[in-house]
């Protein structure tokens, strides 16, 4: 049975959209700026590294990072971000959004200046410390995770909210851009001057020491933009269903909103309370309550986002080829290292801008009109399309003559990716929870997320080896396709309020919670 909804709360389920509404994004998007920055920036800087600290004198040959040195500067980042994601996914709801949305932001900036000052009297020591405070930013952007998307969605009015939280989500695509375009400023810069007459020439095959700045340079950039956003995060109040139906404190919450939407609200310390002696409405986590609730639900969102990560960072593992076969990267023996950083990074934008960028904003512009299910279900579609097409033919697409088609392909497989799951795994987990435990679930399913990224970043380098890049690709479309079937287990939020999505705001029938209670005990309850 249906209870009156809260007016704090009513008020921003109707609210029209309103500066505060751009403000959040802004505040919490920068959040995933930084986090795409800091975790696509590594990619980058890996072969100059290679460069730098393993290079044999005498061998002719450009340094390259050792297999298992690369595999831990590229992953443990995702190994933080996996943990930071259900550690701060649990205080979220344990301290409040607010209070670990700052202490998140503070870990990014200061690790982000600490990965770009590494030090150590030897390569190995200086990819050790590089890889500790790598750790430590993961584990930063791994609680932006939950609480953006939690903040987002407990801000967001009804009609919009799908766009906004999915536009906090495509600043990532911004992150990516940038991360390339300060590569090619600073490597550009330093290869012009220290290219002049009064500096040390760097020829083809060489490595500049000056060059040892710039991949520290780029590093420590992505403490900026999080920095300037500090400030403002510390201003937004606490979100009014934190305060209202956890911290269960309505006279703040009224007056909280008050200010935001700058209409009058009245504090229902009362109806708060009745919310609250609900027994039946203070399940915990795993508990038989949740799972009969929402099991199925988490079970759809941490699988969907497992099985996405898996096939969409897989895919980076053809970034090299395709960018050979196009002839933007040649050979590393033929270019200088600051050369190589430029097109590389140059290689990057071009795809982000042609598709990755676009694919984040189609969401946002469609997912409020089609619907969270259709798009991620159209998504993975498309997806395990592209993929067969990519694999069943794949010795035809190898051909020179062929190689723009595969490029087309490979880059639709990505735009489909963002214009899909990429973005509603991200949407979903932070509507169809409860409040008290919207931001743990949401952690836990981005967790599942990165650790099917883990899968696919290094498990599928692997595998490519031994059973080839066109059997990858064949096992690649059959995890989207079951990608597909599991989002079926994912209902739709479009339209709804958090409230009616999470059944916080239902209060069971007496007839039908004590028929319940006389199945499960054989004991039978009358009323007193």
């Amino acid at each position: 049975m249906a209870r009156e909804q809260l007016q704090v709360l009513g008020a921003l389920d109707v609210a029209k959209t309103q500066w505060y509404h751009f403000t959040a994004i802004v505040i919490a998007g920068m959040g995933f700026f930084t986090d795409s920055y800091d975790l696509f920036c590594i990619s980058l800087v890996t072969k100059l590294l290679g460069r730098i600290y393993y290079h044999e004198e005498g061998s002719g040959k450009p340094g390259v990072l050792p297999d298992n040195v690369a595999a831990a500067v590229n992953g443990v980042a995702l190994c933080g971000t996996l943990a930071g994601q259900l550690f701060f996914g649990w205080l979220g709801d344990k301290m409040g959004r607010k209070k670990v949305y700052g202490l998140t932001l503070m870990l990014m900036v200061i690790s982000s200046i600490a990965s770009g000052l590494s030090f150590g009297s030897g390569p190995s020591t200086v990819m050790a410390t590089l890889c500790f405070f790598r750790f430590w930013l993961g584990f930063g952007i791994g609680g932006d995770y939950p609480l953006s998307a939690t903040i987002m969605s407990e801000y967001a009015n009804k009609k919009t909210r799908g766009a906004f939280i999915a536009a906090v989500f495509a600043m990532q695509g911004f992150g990516i851009l940038a991360g390339g375009l300060v590569a090619i400023v600073v490597s550009a810069a330093f290869k012009t001057r220290f290219n002049a007459p009064a500096y040390a020439v760097d020829p083809i095959g060489s490595t500049v020491p000056q060059a040892d700045y710039v991949w520290r340079i780029i590093l420590m950039f992505g403490a900026i933009p999080a920095a300037l956003t500090y400030y403002w995060r510390m201003k937004m109040p606490e979100t009014a269903r934190y305060t209202a139906l956890v911290a269960k404190n309505a006279k703040q919450a009224a007056a909280d909103m008050s200010k935001v939407l700058q209409v009058d609200l009245e504090a229902e310390q009362e109806k708060v309370e009745t919310i609250v002696q609900d027994k039946g409405g203070e399940f915990g986590l795993f508990t038989k309550q949740f799972v009969r609730r929402h099991g199925l639900h988490l079970l759809g969102t941490t699988t969907t986002w497992f099985l996405l990560d898996i096939a969409f960072y897989s895919q980076n593992l053809f970034q090299k080829d395709i960018f050979s076969a196009i002839g933007w990267i040649p050979k590393a023996k033929t270019m200088s290292a600051l050369e190589e950083l430029f097109k590389i990074a140059r290689a990057q934008f071009l795809i982000a801008l042609c598709s990755t960028v676009p694919g984040y904003w189609f969401t946002v512009a469609f997912i409020d009109k089609m619907g969270r299910f259709a798009i991620q279900l159209m998504g993975f579609f498309f997806m395990t399309v592209f993929l067969f097409a990519l694999a069943i033919p794949y010795h035809h697409w190898t051909l020179p003559a062929n190689h723009i088609g595969f490029v087309v392909m490979y880059s639709l497989t990505f735009f489909f990716s963002n214009f899909g799951p990429n973005a509603t795994t991200f949407v979903v987990p932070a509507e169809i929870f409860p409040a008290r435990l919207r931001s743990t679930c949401h952690g836990i399913s981005a967790a599942a997320g990165k650790a099917g990224a883990i899968v696919g970043a290094f498990g599928f380098l692997y595998a490519a080896n031994a059973i080839g890049v066109r059997n990858v690709l064949i096992i690649l479309g059959v995890i989207s396709f079951f990608g597909l079937l599991f989002t079926f287990l994912v209902p739709e939020t479009k339209g709804k309020s958090l409230e009616e999505m999470s059944g916080e705001g239902e209060e069971e029938d007496t007839s039908t919670a004590e028929s319940r209670q006389e199945a499960s005990h054989g004991i039978t309850t009358l009323p007193v």
